[in-house]
């Protein structure tokens, strides 16, 4: 027997209104902390990501109309931008019992500097920049594994994996409990940084974020009062966070993207504590000078940095030359937490 819900999708009867939005993952990174800018939404506490319709008579693009978005939420003019993923599961913006359009958002991730001069223009607007581990504590594993792994998320989960999939759950190739130690790196498997959306995804299957509840997920609803794993956003904004922080720390290791984050002239102390903070890991000096070096990423400008208070730092800047000299010329971290 055919669907009837598919049979009215098909004739534009039903579930045929469709909006089309425009998400942007702006990143930063100030000192220590990875920043993501963030708008107080009007439809609850939560905070969200810029965001708005696409209107296909006054942009002619899409990144156009998403640059028009943040500029008139932030007064912010973005500079490096790339499309990540179309995000249209129901409950992100509308629940089965609302009539009116369902909306489908394009994610975009954008990488800007911060500045005294930025953040002037920020405070025009309701917009703020806040650190990204806030919304993903357990992904910084800078000064050790997180306390939030063993303490809650992964006995939690573990316990969800010892259930069988409920019956309308979409098959999969590997258990819940495989998929589970694959993500967060347990057993002998390591850590893999890369994966930030598939760690959010299954604590979201399991019912363990306050999305899920919102979204009147089966798991959470059955759990009732969640803990608190980092803060919820607006809709499936974290969704889209994760996945731009995912592609963002893949792209560190073959394209030179960092430098979209860093002033015109740093020092090489500076350049891994940017490439540490966005990757979430501790990365040793010697190691990251020799990969900075042997990828010819940086030229010396001939001047010194006192800012540390200690011996002058020389002053490197990005060498752009790179770009027309190999087609992949990123940071090769390798190995994993």
């Amino acid at each position: 027997m055919s669907d009837p819900q598919a049979s009215d999708a098909f004739d534009g009867t039903v579930g045929s209104a469709i909006v089309v939005g425009l998400n942007a993952a702006v990143v930063a990174v100030d000192k220590l902390a990875p920043l993501i800018l963030v708008v107080r939404s009007q439809d609850g506490p939560q905070d969200s990501l810029p965001f708005g319709p696409f209107d296909p008579v006054r942009h002619r693009t899409l990144e156009i109309g998403l640059r028009a978005w943040v500029e008139a939420q932030t007064h912010l003019d973005l500079g490096y931008v790339e499309q990540l993923y179309t995000f249209g599961d129901r409950g992100r913006h509308a629940q089965p019992s609302d009539t009116g359009p369902r909306v489908m958002s394009v994610g975009y991730l954008a990488l800007t500097r911060r500045s005294p001069e930025s953040d002037e223009v920020l405070q025009r607007s309701a917009a703020a920049w806040r650190p990204w581990y806030e919304f993903f504590p357990w992904e910084d594993w800078r000064g050790g594994r997180p306390e939030p792994l063993d303490r809650s998320i992964v006995p939690l989960l573990e316990e969800w994996a010892s259930h069988r999939p409920a019956a309308g759950d979409p098959p999969r190739p590997m258990s819940r409990r495989d998929r589970v130690q694959l993500s967060f790196g347990l057993g002998e498997l390591p850590w893999d940084e890369e994966r930030v959306l598939d760690r959010f995804e299954l604590l979201y299957e399991a019912g363990l974020i306050e999305e899920a509840l919102r979204d009147e997920r089966e798991a959470a609803l059955a759990r009732g009062e969640l803990r608190q794993l980092g803060a919820a956003m607006l809709h499936d904004h974290r969704r889209i966070l994760a996945t731009a922080i995912s592609r963002l720390r893949a792209k560190l290791k073959y394209r030179p993207v960092v430098f979209e984050l860093m002033p015109e002239s740093f020092t090489l102390t500076e350049l891994q504590h940017t490439v540490e903070a966005i990757s979430g890991r501790h990365l040793h000096k010697q190691n990251f000078r020799r990969l900075v070096e042997q990828g010819q990423l940086v030229e010396p400008t001939g001047g010194t940095s006192t800012a540390t208070g200690g011996r002058p730092a020389a002053l490197f800047r990005f060498r752009r030359d790179v770009l027309q000299e190999r087609p992949a010329p990123g940071l090769r971290l390798g190995g994993r937490a």
